[in-house]
């Protein structure tokens, strides 16, 4: 590790980093922030993503063969103190390790490359946390791709790459996709395209998720728009066998995918 501790939240270190949690200048900069030792982890996994790091020394001494596989890397590393590190996360309790890392997101077509079997569609989903826990039960389902439509939130979001477990760097995600043309798409890839919807006409029990399916899921407070709907080979919901109102979109959206990866893996 070169270079003394950071100590001035005003350098032009800082400020370049500090600046990625704003999604406009993540945009310009093609950089966004990992914060944590699970989510450097598996930045540190993908070559060429990982870009610098800071830590404190806390958590130099915590997390130590993190330090040493990024300087194996040639990933400069800075020890920062823990005003700077507050500067840089956007969590209560701060873990010591931010990474700056390249965007990662793919081509709808590059993501549906080969013979894709199971894909999340995330369409008009705002809440970052949803987001973020839908592709970590993607990943953890086997899903082949995950889809963020252009009316949902940017998955280089703080509280979405946290919430995602390390997932954003698993599998291919793909940003700013327009509904329409990317349903065309599934299709044209042979996957058939549910919609999740609690309004929907049968439940996952009555439908047949053995072959290729793309699942779209929608906004918690108002679900998927009738357009939508409309456009999908058919509208599901998950069954309700209690007295609970609804599941939340990430509850529900695990079920679903968990129940396409079983029946794909039933002989």
């Amino acid at each position: 590790m070169a270079g003394s501790e950071l100590t001035n939240v005003k350098s032009p270190r800082v400020k370049a980093a500090r600046r990625l949690t704003k999604r406009a200048f993540r945009d310009q900069d093609r950089k966004f922030l990992a914060e944590g030792p699970q989510a450097v982890r598996e930045a540190l996994r993908l070559a060429d993503v990982t870009l610098e790091l800071f830590t404190t020394a806390e958590a130099e001494l915590r997390h130590a063969e993190l330090i040493t596989e990024a300087t194996l890397q040639g990933v400069p590393v800075h020890r920062a103190s823990g005003e700077v590190m507050a500067e840089l996360t956007q969590t209560v309790t701060p873990q010591g390790l931010v990474a700056v890392c390249r965007l990662v997101h793919v081509p709808l077509e590059r993501a549906l490359e080969g013979t894709p079997r199971l894909v999340a569609v995330l369409a008009h989903v705002r809440d970052p946390g949803n987001a973020g826990t839908v592709m970590r039960a993607a990943d953890a389902a086997g899903a082949d791709a995950v889809v963020f439509t252009d009316a949902s939130v940017d998955p280089y979001n703080g509280k979405c790459v946290r919430a995602s477990a390390g997932s954003l760097f698993h599998l291919p995600v793909v940003i700013g996709a327009p509904v329409s043309p990317s349903v065309r798409q599934l299709k044209e890839r042979g996957l058939r395209v549910l919609a999740a919807d609690g309004a929907g006409k049968h439940t996952l029990d009555d439908v047949d998720l053995s072959g290729p399916t793309a699942w779209i899921f929608g906004n918690e407070a108002w679900g998927l728009p009738e357009e939508i709907r409309a456009e999908a080979d058919d509208v599901v919901r998950v069954p309700i066998y209690g007295q609970a109102e609804s599941l939340n979109l990430a509850t529900a959206a695990a079920v679903c995918l968990y129940s396409s990866a079983r029946a794909q893996r039933v002989p």
